[in-house]
């Protein structure tokens, strides 16, 4: 079934403020009109699944009952090689209720520390992102991205959100913390889901 998002107005299914900034710029080309979860006062649901695709699916519906807009949800997170793919669905987590996202760092580093992972090589990570699309009528709908690179210590710079000041992505010599929105938003996990998400729907 052909479908189109051209000239909706979507609820972003998140309390993130960072996240939906980048999601307001990124669909600022087309038009669409871009409000929130947290705008809208609507409560976070639960995350119980163990995928990205679970848990996006869980934060869509809960906008969509929520809102009766087109909701679009992201799940993402950081998979670190050397620790077997954590933080993954529990990235969030590792920052704890109020968020510390110094202390998720931290955490991190020390892991990888007492793995004696030193150099880029063994501190290979990945951010992941998987988008959930659903439409009042019941279709779903879901895209994925990918942001490959290394982790570096201590963090650099004071942009974006979450585990940017550590993450340096594949090819470039910057963190995502240190990157202007635009930068970021040419390498990001969620830029590449969402070039995905635009690629079919519009």
């Amino acid at each position: 079934m052909s479908r189109s998002l051209t000239g909706e107005r979507i609820v972003i299914a998140t309390h993130n403020q960072g996240k939906l900034a980048e999601f307001r710029q990124l669909f600022a080309p087309h038009g669409i009109a871009v409000t929130s979860a947290g705008e809208l006062g609507l409560p976070e649901p639960e995350e119980t699944e163990t995928t990205f695709r679970g848990n996006a699916r869980i934060k869509a519906l809960s906008a969509l009952k929520g809102s009766g807009l087109v909701a679009v949800a992201d799940d993402s997170g950081l998979a670190v090689e050397a620790l077997d793919g954590a933080p993954g669905v529990y990235t969030a987590d590792w920052a704890g209720p109020q968020r510390d996202w110094l202390s998720a760092m931290t955490k991190v580093n020390d892991l990888l520390a007492a793995r004696d992972a030193t150099t880029a090589g063994q501190r290979r990570a990945a951010f992941l992102c998987t988008l959930c699309v659903v439409w009042p009528d019941g279709e779903e709908r879901f895209y994925e991205g990918r942001a490959p690179g290394h982790l570096i210590w201590p963090p650099r710079g004071a942009m974006g959100h979450g585990y940017d000041p550590v993450f340096v992505p594949e090819g470039e010599t910057l963190t995502f913390g240190e990157m202007t929105a635009d930068q970021k938003n040419a390498l990001s996990h969620r830029a590449r889901a969402l070039a995905a998400l635009m690629k079919d729907l519009f």
